[in-house]
């Protein structure tokens, strides 16, 4: 099978230490249910444009940001986002009632819309080149990464800015509390998986990548996506059987999965249908402890593949059960979003 794309370059800005300096060993815990990025300084965004933006651009242009400064200029930006800037949203709904429908800034207006991460830097690079956001919820990001390797196919020289970005919202936290997707206790990131109960944390982050069709030099490969939309567990099980045999290079193995579970009693079938499809001696590792859960988390996952493909090792605290393979070369990520929305991608290391 022809691989996807080849990833060159990958950025994260996530509520762990990923960005620049990275340190994934020290965990960082939620506060008041929410698992909120760790932000660096933006050195590389004018401080007069920084300070109108909106949180979710800020945190999905600077985790872009580098990658562009380091590479010539993409021949595309595809983003992938449920919410975009919910909360610059709900700020102009407010200024509507409390203005009475006068004279309104337009700041929060414009940075409120889910296209703006992706209009923003396509204004900060002066880059008028093809430019687009794609909101599917849960899939959201695979859905990006689909429309990028589609690019890929009629452009074979070209390279996209490939990314996702989400962020904690007052408004989507408080609906999504009270619809029980988020726990009534509070939890430490480390105890998110001992308990039996349903919720997890808020999360939130963004993931960025260029990549193109040159295998030269490339720090991961995306082998395969798979979607799917089902509540049946073993519908799942059955798709991602499939998915395995139908991608996986002869002669490979699965070394890791990285699983989406998110704490959530209701969730837990789902990966333990994919978990019975593993070898025994198939590493298995979650990440959700370390970013919550939000609808672009997978974004953050393939960041960590790619991660721990270069590094060729991960934090022990991610790690579910060890594996037998000394080293990482194919990596499965499952995600699941509330039960309803799947995820597979395959994602190999250098040969």
């Amino acid at each position: 099978m022809t691989p996807l794309f080849h990833i060159h370059k990958a950025n994260c800005i996530s509520p762990q230490e990923s960005f620049q300096q990275i340190n994934l060993e020290t965990l960082h815990d939620p506060v008041g249910k929410k698992m909120l990025s760790v932000e660096p300084g933006y050195e590389n965004i004018p401080l007069g444009i920084l300070r109108r933006m909106g949180r979710a651009v800020r945190i999905g242009v600077g985790t872009a940001i580098p990658i562009i400064k380091e590479t010539a200029a993409a021949d595309g930006i595809i983003i992938g986002t449920a919410n975009g800037g919910m909360e610059d949203c709900i700020k102009f709904l407010n200024q509507i009632i409390q203005y009475e429908e006068g004279q309104l800034t337009p700041g929060n207006f414009v940075q409120s819309t889910t296209n703006a991460i992706a209009a923003q830097l396509g204004i900060l690079n002066s880059n008028r080149s093809y430019n687009i956001t794609h909101v599917h919820r849960g899939l959201s990001f695979e859905n990006a990464a689909i429309d990028a390797a589609m690019q890929l196919v009629e452009n074979k020289t070209n390279s996209y800015l490939l990314g996702a970005v989400d962020e904690i919202s007052a408004y989507n936290f408080n609906i999504e509390y009270l619809g029980d997707w988020y726990k009534d206790e509070d939890v430490l990131a480390s105890e998110l998986y001992t308990g039996d109960t349903k919720g997890s944390i808020a999360g939130e982050g963004a993931a960025m990548f260029l990549v193109n069709k040159n295998k030269e030099d490339a720090i991961a490969t995306m082998q395969a996506i798979h979607m799917l939309h089902t509540e049946n567990e073993v519908l799942v099980a059955q798709q991602l059987r499939h998915f395995i045999e139908t991608h996986l290079p002869a002669g490979e193995k699965i070394d890791l999965l990285l699983s989406g579970e998110n704490g959530d009693n209701r969730i837990l079938k789902y990966y333990t249908a994919a978990e019975k499809l593993m070898d025994e001696d198939v590493a298995i590792a979650r990440f959700k402890h370390m970013t919550g859960e939000f609808t672009t988390a997978s974004s953050i996952a393939t960041w960590l593949a790619t991660y721990i493909l270069q590094q060729q090792q991960m934090p022990a605290h991610m790690t579910k059960r060890a594996g037998h393979s000394s080293t990482y070369k194919n990596i499965l990520i499952y995600n699941n979003y509330r039960g309803a929305q799947h995820g597979f991608m395959l994602i190999s290391g250098k040969d």
